[in-house]
């Protein structure tokens, strides 16, 4: 199982992908693509919303940084 999440940026192309899986153990992971750069699957959280909103907080913590 699987979701993603694409952030636009002014060009209309996706600046950030968010991709959240299940992994084998029955955990969850996300991996983030930002500005070209994918960054490997990170955490071990229990739900998959919990990896969405981990995602999230990675993804406005990249884009501060710019």
């Amino acid at each position: 199982m699987e979701a993603t999440e694409s952030a636009l940026n002014s060009d209309k192309k996706p600046a950030a992908t968010i991709r959240v899986e299940k992994r084998m153990n029955g955990r969850w992971a996300f991996v983030l693509t930002y500005r070209g750069v994918t960054y490997p699957a990170q955490g071990q959280f229990g739900s998959e919303l919990q990896a969405q909103a981990a995602a999230q907080a990675a993804m406005k913590l990249l884009e501060r940084r710019g």
